[in-house]
């Protein structure tokens, strides 16, 4: 770790402590992106620079024409961890807006970034069907998708996350608010 020179101070990063991950997991449209869009302007507010990485935006680069297999999941997942790792390196802050239907890719990227927080958005199915503004669950009624979380495919809720969000009973505004109460705590 090199000293700290006297021009530190102007720096939020370093006067802050390190950069820090967050991962807003929950099953489709149960209300992740909506808490991004109020989250990033509130860490920004603090002097952070931030970078959202959200799973539909980087899965066009990495699997332009996804099969959302398991072991395409793996690799796209893997790759998301790898790029926020590489943000991280450089003073960013990231947030990750990705369902990440396995414990396995959170807890994958909780061994790699140890500044993290998982927070779980909670919301029945059915509301989440009834939100569905991507038409992810009517592909899935109607066969034109397999793997769709919590519909055909298993979504692994959190067992111990950080924070969890009820989108049913919270808005975005105090969402956001929870989790830099959070951040604040944990990390400043």
């Amino acid at each position: 770790m090199k000293e700290p020179s006297s021009s530190d101070h102007l720096s939020p990063i370093t006067h802050h402590g390190e950069a820090f991950a967050i991962w807003i997991t929950g099953l489709p449209a149960s209300g992740k992106s909506t808490i991004v869009s109020a989250l990033k302007p509130q860490l920004e507010g603090l002097g952070l620079t931030v970078e959202v990485l959200e799973s539909d935006e980087v899965r066009r680069v990495i699997t332009p024409t996804p099969s959302y297999s398991e072991a395409e999941r793996d690799l796209f997942y893997r790759s998301l961890v790898f790029t926020g790792e590489k943000l991280l390196a450089h003073g960013v802050t990231v947030v990750f807006d990705a369902t990440a239907s396995r414990r396995v890719y959170r807890d994958f990227a909780r061994s790699v970034i140890p500044r993290f927080i998982e927070v779980s958005v909670e919301c029945p199915l059915a509301t989440c069907m009834e939100r569905d503004k991507k038409g992810t669950y009517r592909k899935g009624q109607s066969g034109e998708s397999l793997t769709v979380p919590g519909l055909q495919s298993p979504y692994e809720a959190p067992t111990n996350p950080d924070l969890r969000i009820d989108s049913t009973t919270t808005t975005s505004t105090d969402a956001a608010s929870k989790i830099l109460d959070l951040v604040k705590t944990k990390f400043f």
